[in-house]
């Protein structure tokens, strides 16, 4: 089994389109670990405010088989794959981490540079395993946090998912 740590961000129906997410990642992986959920401005584009968070789960598919997985849960939300990058999304999900793997597995960079990039990503990491390395660079996620330059315009929300609440 290999630990994998995706970031899950939506902007369209936030609240519905991670429900979905979280209710197929438990069915498909089992033990779904979540961080708090943030609400952060959209990126890059001017658009609805995105919830983001990051999940926590074990698998035995490799990179590229759970890339696709974790496509076909997109797409179950309506996300049609052929967005722009800079757009608003119903569900975006990233591999962040994939064990230590360091490197390009099955056309994904591992781990994803966005880690260290921004706040949306690396907070809600630093919530769920604080103590967590950086496969790359060997600092914890504390760490990086707590050394982050970059703007921090992150908003904790309270959020439901069936009889959970955090």
């Amino acid at each position: 089994m290999s630990r994998v740590l995706v970031g899950i961000g939506s902007n369209i129906d936030p609240q519905k389109n991670l429900q979905a997410a979280f209710d197929a990642l438990a069915a498909e992986f089992n033990s779904l670990e979540l961080s708090p959920v943030y609400r952060c401005r959209a990126v890059g584009f001017d658009g609805d405010d995105f919830y983001n968070l990051v999940a926590s789960f074990d698998t035995r598919l490799g990179v590229g088989e759970l890339q696709q997985a974790l496509k076909r849960i997109e797409a179950s939300t309506g996300r049609t794959g052929n967005e722009t990058k800079w757009s608003g999304r119903t569900l975006d999900i990233d591999i962040l981490t994939y064990d230590s793997v360091v490197g390009t597995v099955d056309g994904v960079e591992l781990p994803r540079d966005e880690i260290v990039k921004h706040a949306y990503v690396l907070k809600p990491l630093a919530d769920l395993v604080p103590e967590g390395l950086h496969p790359e660079c060997g600092k914890k996620y504390r760490a990086l946090w707590e050394e982050f330059g970059g703007e921090k315009y992150l908003e904790q929300i309270v959020f439901q998912w069936g009889d959970r609440c955090w």
